[in-house]
């Protein structure tokens, strides 16, 4: 198969100039050193898309689309790769040359609009199962019963999957390409026997769409007896659980100005908030609360309301919430916790109450620094000089976390306060202490599993069930097989998620914008760990190492349509478009510690053996092996 030579590409890049390609199709405004608008790609009424035309780079701060000129084209033009290599060298007088690509060798460009368009086939196929299937009306019950009408149902595109076990895979699934693409989306499900059936059967379909309006997956509520009452979508090349929220693009399409977003527990609820005219809930799919949830939502609004039943399981998932928004909590930003009555959740209190009732509770939420502080002094006898010290020990690591600025000032100067500690010396408390970790461990719960909610108490929501069987159980050939997630395309670990807090992602972002920066990274000096990202990371300083000279549009581009390629765009739009004349600084810094982080594993591991000992039962050898150890984690640290 004839290829685009990767030479031509990064050529085509450094002759056309991205201000002029998006202003022809996007009208942009100068903004200090960048250029902004209103983004193309999802409706906004502030601008929130910038551009930079000395990294030839897009970004928007509302949905996270980013990228070259290149990338630009295809979304904007809906083109494929060749086509808008083609649509740019046209306007520069080029014409693409082809070569034969290497036996084996995968296109370095790809893109998901095939499994995008096929996932947009299956809304419309459950929204008209949901009008005309003859077993409809059991589904249309059950919304009418929670209250909603059909122009509400209509806004979140809600569906119905039949029952049965391949009414999706004979309409859209028949042939080879759209049954592929719809195995990748998680729509049909393989068993051990290459029998392939409809992961959803009776049950009420929820688009889930990204920032776009693009749908990437669904929830369905059950209606029958089936296990779990609510099933999601497993994660996919465009859905990633901990990313994604339910109803953002709704609430930010909604008229009035976003100023808050509440985060609620299902898809029920986001929809009957929004018919009482509450358009800006938002629920999490299956996961707790994440940092990447944070902030996204911190970049449409400045202020978020968790809402959570008021029992002991809501404020551990709270709780949860909480320690994902601290390193989110730059000053204006402001986080509240609402707990609701046993019994009640936001749909009920909306209906029998009213939407000024609700809105009040949402204004007179419990604040962060409040949940915070009250949450880790139970059990606490804070008034005496030991409860003190111990509550000290427990809240400062978290107050570490925060951002630097007025809000993580004032925590710190509040805590003082309630302990009678100065403020330097809980700031050498950002690790807690051996036998402290097991309490802060209390009040979390595992994060990959959702608690049950009142409507599933058998299996957290989003989950299957160790089987898939009806209670009269199906066919003999449709018994899935263990290793059915092999079955879809293996989307990337947890660590090419966004987060601020880990420093290999700081880097990964600085080295997008400024790649010169690799050249201070020496042969062989990154850890080696199982980790996607710090893969990526060598890999990345290792094709700039090659190519001294190429640009940020030109790694954009050879990571294009991957999950390495999401990460590194946005990772990029989230450091500032300006120049930094600190960024080398702050670059060899992460660097000093990222290059450090395995050897202090190994070290504190050990170190923490060794103080598990006895002291006076311990051989010479091992009291001077704490010593050394003790001095090297220092020393690493900057401690010493």
């Amino acid at each position: 198969m004839a290829r685009i030579p990767e030479k031509f590409i990064d050529d085509l890049l450094d002759r056309v100039d991205i201000v002029e390609v998006i202003d022809r199709r996007v009208k942009l405004r100068k903004s200090g050193k960048n250029f902004s608008a209103c983004c193309p790609f999802h409706d906004e009424k502030t601008p929130s898309f910038s551009v930079n035309p000395e990294k030839q780079f897009f970004y928007c701060f509302g949905c996270g689309a980013g990228g070259n000129a290149i990338g630009f084209v295809m979304d904007y033009e809906r083109m494929e790769f060749p086509e808008a290599i083609e649509s740019l060298a046209q306007t520069c007088g080029l014409e693409v040359p082809r070569e034969e690509a290497r036996p084996g060798e995968k296109p370095a460009q790809d893109s998901n609009r095939p499994l995008l368009e096929q996932l947009e086939q299956a809304a419309r196929f459950y929204e008209h199962g949901l009008r005309h299937h003859e077993q409809a009306s059991r589904a249309v019950a059950y919304l009418k019963s929670r209250g909603l009408s059909g122009e509400i149902a209509r806004q979140f595109r809600v569906g119905f999957a039949p029952p049965g076990w391949d009414n999706l895979l004979t309409t859209l699934g028949n042939q080879e390409t759209p049954q592929r693409l719809l195995m990748t989306g998680g729509m049909l499900v393989k068993n051990d026997k290459n029998r392939v059936y409809d992961r959803f059967r009776d049950r009420i379909m929820f688009p889930i769409l990204d920032a776009r309006g693009r749908v990437i997956a669904f929830g369905g509520r059950v209606l029958g007896d089936d296990k779990p009452k609510y099933l999601n979508s497993p994660e996919t090349p465009v859905f990633q659980k901990s990313r994604e929220l339910y109803g953002l693009y709704q609430a930010r399409k909604s008229e009035r100005s976003l100023e808050r977003i509440v985060v609620v527990e299902g898809y029920m609820d986001v929809i009957a908030l929004a018919q009482f005219g509450i358009t800006y809930a938002v629920a999490t799919l299956g996961t707790a609360t994440s940092e990447a949830h944070l902030e996204r939502l911190f970049r449409h609004v400045p202020e978020v309301v968790f809402c959570f039943d008021g029992d002991e399981a809501g404020r551990k998932a709270a709780f949860r919430a909480l320690e994902a928004t601290l390193p989110a909590m730059e000053d204006g930003r402001q986080a509240r916790f609402l707990f609701l009555a046993e019994g009640e959740d936001p749909d009920t209190v909306v209906r029998d109450k009213g939407r000024e009732h609700l809105e009040h509770l949402f204004d007179t939420a419990t604040p962060l620094e409040t949940f915070l502080f009250t949450r880790l002094a139970e059990g606490i006898d804070t008034g005496t000089l030991d409860g003190k010290a111990r509550f000290a020990k427990m809240a400062a690591p978290f107050l570490s976390q925060l951002p630097e600025g007025v809000f993580k000032a004032l925590m710190y100067q509040a805590l003082a306060e309630r302990t009678g500690i100065d403020i330097d010396s809980l700031k050498r408390l950002q690790t807690p202490p051996p036998e402290v970790i097991a309490s802060i461990a209390a009040h979390r719960e595992d994060t990959s599993r959702e608690r049950p909610t009142a409507e599933s108490s058998q299996y957290p929501r989003g989950e299957e069930p160790p089987s898939d069987r009806d209670e009269d159980g199906p066919p003999a050939w449709l018994t899935k097989a263990a290793g059915d997630s092999d079955n879809t395309l293996q989307h990337a670990d947890e660590t090419l998620i966004p987060s601020s807090r880990n420093p290999v992602h700081r880097l990964l972002g600085l080295l997008v914008l400024n790649p010169k920066l690799a050249e201070r990274v020496e042969a062989n000096t990154l850890p080696e760990a199982d980790r996607h990202d710090l893969a990526l990371l060598s890999d990345f300083i290792t094709r700039v190492q090659a190519q001294p000279d190429i640009s940020t549009a030109a790694l954009l581009g050879f990571w294009y349509g991957t999950p390495q390629g999401n990460l590194l765009t946005e990772l990029a739009g989230r450091e500032p478009l300006e120049d930094n004349a600190g960024q080398a600084e702050l670059f060899e810094a992460l660097l000093t510690r990222v290059t450090h982080e395995e050897a202090l594993s190994i070290l504190r591991a050990r170190n923490a053996e060794l103080k598990a000992k006895n002291y006076e039962s311990m051989t010479a050898d091992e009291k001077q092996e704490l010593l050394d150890t003790t001095r090297r984690i220092r020393a690493l640290t900057g401690k010493a």
